[in-house]
């Protein structure tokens, strides 16, 4: 009698060749990895050409193909609130060559939007966050209040008599108007529009009374004398307008907003190429000409952790939770 060793080799054999084929893919992933990147990558922008997510996302594409040697290349994949490029981002392979270019539109989409095909807070690898910018409160020349305390208690006195503009609904814009209102139990009237350009038109016009938008934005009518700046939305005073407050600094506690940008991934992208990118983009918001191009734009740069990063995501995701439930937005 003996034994029949042909299954037995066979099945050796096999898993011989499982295990040098696993052995072989694991190779290939670490060298694909470790050369990253091989091939070009795509950055996405969720607004159209020209607006600043686009002019940021370009600026840093350009010093990371000159840094990493392969292009960088910004797509422009505009609608419903950022949502769109989002969704193509999440649902695209983790391998680091999609990337976003994220903005406040991010955190703020996940609660007015509903029906989401994908979780802000779950299906992003945060990279950086790349600057911060506050937003300025201005108003038209002949509104009687001059301060946020005056703000506070004229709009007691004249309730749903005051209409703030936007750049249209579930903006930042428009949600840090709602927080001012959530907390400080006043009532005023949003008036969204498409765009900042004809928000800008009716409060200089005195259609609208107050908007908030970005502080660079509003700048030229600042300085014209055309527009009244009343308090930035940021936790101190911005150089560009060293005498106008904070709104915190009229009492309102803890009250910062920015309009932020930055750069995630989708979730499981390798650690190190998330680390690999983080690194180069920090090297690049140090270059000179980055570093002016920005400063002068009115930003503050980040150029924080991947961890620091998506502890900020998720903040902004909870803050701009409470707020939208609160003034009950919903989508246009």
């Amino acid at each position: 009698m003996f034994l029949d060793l042909k299954p037995r080799r066979k099945l050796l054999t096999s898993a011989l060749f499982t295990a040098i084929a696993s052995f072989a893919l694991s190779a290939a992933t670490v060298q694909a990895q470790s050369a990253y990147p091989n091939k070009p990558v795509k950055m996405v922008v969720a607004f159209a050409p020209g607006t600043a997510s686009d002019i940021i996302g370009r600026l840093v594409a350009e010093k990371l193909s000159q840094s990493m040697g392969q292009s960088f290349v910004v797509e422009n994949r505009a609608g419903a609130g950022g949502t769109i490029a989002a969704e193509a981002v999440a649902k695209s392979p983790a391998d680091g060559y999609t990337l976003l270019v994220s903005t406040a539109a991010l955190p703020v989409s996940a609660s007015v939007y509903p029906s989401l095909k994908y979780d802000t807070a779950k299906d992003f690898a945060s990279i950086t966050v790349l600057t911060h910018s506050p937003l300025l409160l201005a108003a038209h020349l002949d509104f009687a209040p001059k301060s946020i305390a005056e703000l506070v208690t004229y709009a007691k006195a004249n309730p749903g008599k005051i209409s703030f503009g936007s750049a249209g609904v579930g903006t930042s814009h428009h949600l840090t108007g709602e927080k001012l209102k959530m907390e400080t139990g006043i009532d005023m009237v949003h008036v969204p529009y498409k765009g900042s350009g004809p928000a800008h038109i009716d409060l200089m016009g005195g259609r609208i009374q107050l908007m908030f938008d970005n502080i660079v934005a509003l700048m030229p009518h600042v300085k014209s004398g055309k527009v009244r700046a009343i308090a930035v939305s940021s936790a101190k005073r911005h150089p560009l307008l060293p005498d106008v407050p904070t709104i915190q600094e009229a009492g309102v506690k803890q009250f910062e907003t920015v309009a932020w940008f930055g750069v995630v991934a989708p979730v499981g992208t390798p650690n190190d190429i998330v680390q690999r990118l983080n690194s180069e983009i920090q090297k690049a918001l140090q270059l000179p000409d980055v570093r002016k191009r920005l400063i002068d734009s009115g930003s503050e740069i980040i150029g924080n952790s991947p961890e620091a990063a998506d502890r900020f995501l998720k903040e902004e995701v909870a803050k701009w939770s409470v707020v939208v439930k609160a003034a009950k937005v919903t989508p246009n």
